[in-house]
């Protein structure tokens, strides 16, 4: 059986301030929760105070991205050894928003993959397409470019602690979810990709997450899917209740 994984990427929101405050009530409001692995992402700036804040294991911590260089003259990027440093355990890689935005490639997402592994921090690679790609019929080829970037070289023993998120782009932020039925068949995809690449035993392990306005009320909808394993949460996320529902909708799946 796998574990469960929900995550909330907090994005550019929240100081560090209101950051504590929301990881000290979501704490209370998931304290005998031990069957759902738990995760969240604020921004650089809050990390070290939310390491402090999370007084038990019970909650990991993420950031929302990494640069691949250990050190170096490279203004403005953080090092997987230096998110270590802050308490994280996880970090989001390849997110569509740093494709959309940043400008981030397949090659880059890898490079970013690889240096999180060696500084044993558990990647969550986000993988996803375009409204246009789906309607073009292009989703599994664009699924299947974006895993096989990512995972490049990897070991099977590294594919292991690691996290694959599947976001549809075009469900993310914009209210539009997938249907329970379009995320599984996604999900099976990925995970056939895998199988094909290490082997069914290896591919079945693996967590898969859903992202893509992931709310309380369409939760229990989409975990129930046999391989969706959890979610990549954002807006929801933001309020502890809403995220602590989503939760609770993993633990009765």
């Amino acid at each position: 059986m796998r574990k469960p994984i929900i995550a909330g990427n907090w994005k550019l929101n929240k100081t560090i301030s209101q950051a504590v405050d929301l990881v000290t009530e979501l704490q209370a409001l998931v304290a005998d929760v031990s069957e759902v692995e738990i995760v969240v992402a604020p921004v650089f700036t809050a990390l070290s105070a939310v390491a402090a804040a999370l007084k038990e294991n019970r909650i990991g911590l993420s950031a929302q991205d990494l640069y691949w260089e250990k050190s170096g003259a490279f203004t403005g990027e953080v090092s997987a050894e230096l998110l270590r440093d802050a308490g994280c355990s996880y970090v989001i890689i390849g997110h569509s928003e740093r494709r959309q935005y940043f400008g981030e490639n397949n090659e880059m997402v890898n490079k970013k993959v690889r240096s999180a592994l060696d500084a044993h921090l558990a990647p969550i690679i986000c993988v996803g397409e375009h409204l246009a790609e789906r309607q073009a019929g292009k989703t599994e080829s664009v699924i299947e470019d974006h895993v096989m970037g990512a995972i490049e070289g990897l070991s099977a023993n590294q594919l292991l602690t690691s996290v694959i998120a599947y976001e549809p782009v075009w469900a993310i932020g914009t209210g539009q979810v997938a249907t329970p039925d379009q995320a599984q068949e996604v999900h099976a995809h990925i995970r056939r990709l895998l199988a094909g690449k290490y082997s069914k035993e290896v591919a079945n392990q693996i967590q898969i997450q859903y992202g893509g306005s992931v709310k309380p009320a369409n939760a229990t909808d989409l975990l129930s899917q046999v391989d969706v394993d959890g979610a990549l949460v954002g807006g929801a996320s933001l309020e502890a209740e809403s995220f602590a529902g989503i939760i609770a909708a993993a633990r009765r799946n």
